[in-house]
């Protein structure tokens, strides 16, 4: 269902007095990720809320209905030379596909730009919100140095709906950086952590850190070895340059220099792009997984063999990345078993392992119970007291295996 403005309050209202259970949505391009939804439920989209709410230049924020697609909002920005530091969702296209801002706060998924810029939760300044049985609340404000009332932002971020629909968002932005290059760097995985390490040590402040397997690196043309994608940024190009030359002179491995268009395109590739660099055409994956390891352990991650037949995207400065099947059928058939082994990996090297989309049958939790269970139902349950909101999938509470 995709209410108008005027119409939300008052349905949700009326699935409240019916008891109904119902699941909050952006523009519904991404209904399929995480555990399936137990029982009936009604999906309520919020693609009829969008647009600009406020923006406000001089003090870089912005704020914005939570339908308006990221795409959108980046245009608008970008008009005034800035920009909302996160990356896509993955599967990104032009259109629906890019994914409605709420959406990417409540899956709460950040990239590569963490490295610098940190997470979506971090840009999130104040929100609107609906409860389940529709009274509105507001947490936060429309101004960076804002500490009133309880922090709702981070409670909300990465909450798949399961307390509440956000309608409103404010965030904050920052400049566009004028000029960008990248750097990429090929060869073994023990080079790459070396040069890792040495470069999260340093004193230069790259934007992103990738990771690549030779999988995902053959996608973009390359020898099918891992690599580095290393971004910079910068107002002065004499310092861009030497931001290059200083990673050039560091590392014994062969260079190659990006500039911005190259980049965005490699980039597209790592939100699921298909059919080479110059395209962002997205396939729909059997496997889609979230890694999350200890970032001191990664080259180890990257080493294992239970990543045959995924490709993978890793942001060495934070441990967290994406792994997914691609559409070359020559590649082996990731199993069940197999990303069973590959979250027991994770945990055993300090992180976790999310099941974003799984093949029909395939029967796997999205998520494990995390360690506060306990609280995190005791947040459910005071946010929505009857379960109503999007059944089965509070993070951090694995589904039993028998309602898959």
């Amino acid at each position: 269902m995709r209410p108008e403005p005027s119409e939300l309050q008052e349905l949700v209202r009326d699935l409240h007095r019916q008891g109904s259970a119902w699941l909050p949505a952006g523009l519904g391009s991404r209904l399929d990720w995480g555990p399936p939804v137990q029982g009936p439920c009604t999906v309520v989209s919020c693609a009829a809320l969008r647009g600009v709410r406020e923006f406000n230049p001089g003090d870089f924020t912005i704020t914005v209905a939570a339908g308006t697609p990221l795409v959108e909002v980046q245009d608008i920005l970008g008009h005034q030379g800035q920009w909302l530091s996160v990356d896509a969702p993955w599967g990104d296209r032009q259109g629906a596909a890019a994914g409605s801002v709420g959406g990417l706060v409540a899956r709460g998924l950040a990239g590569g730009y963490r490295q610098r810029y940190l997470g979506v939760r971090d840009q999130l300044i104040g929100l609107e919100l609906m409860r389940a049985d529709g009274v509105t609340a507001r947490a936060g404000g429309k101004v960076v140095k804002n500490v009133a009332g309880y922090d709702l932002m981070r409670l909300f971020t990465g909450s798949w709906g399961s307390l509440g629909l956000i309608t409103e968002l404010t965030l904050r932005t920052l400049p566009q950086p004028p000029l960008r290059r990248s750097v990429c760097f090929q060869g073994g995985a023990e080079d790459l952590a070396g040069l890792s390490r040495w470069l999260l040590g340093s004193s230069l402040s790259p934007e992103r850190i990738d990771w690549w397997n030779g999988s995902l690196a053959a996608t973009a043309g390359l020898a099918p070895e891992p690599l580095l994608l290393i971004g910079l940024a910068s107002v002065d190009a004499a310092t861009l340059q030497e931001q290059v030359r200083c990673l050039q002179e560091r590392s014994s491995l062969p260079a190659r220099v990006l500039d911005a268009a190259s980049t965005g395109a490699w980039l597209a590739l790592a939100r699921g792009g298909a059919g080479g660099p110059d395209t962002s055409t997205a396939t729909v994956p059997a496997w889609l997984l979230r890694l999350g390891v200890s970032p001191d352990r990664l080259e180890t991650l990257m080493q294992a063999p239970d990543l045959a037949g995924l490709a993978v995207d890793m942001a060495a400065g934070s441990g967290l990345g994406l792994a997914w099947t691609g559409p070359d059928e020559s590649q082996p058939a990731v199993t069940s078993g197999q990303v069973l082994a590959l979250r027991r990996l994770c945990a055993k090297l300090g992180g976790h392992l999310t099941v974003l989309r799984q093949p029909p049958g395939a029967g796997l939790p999205a998520w494990l119970d995390a360690p506060s269970r306990p609280l995190i139902e005791a947040i459910k349950s005071r946010f929505d007291p009857a379960g109503q909101l999007a059944p089965g999938r509070l993070a951090g509470v694995a589904q039993s295996l028998s309602t898959l």
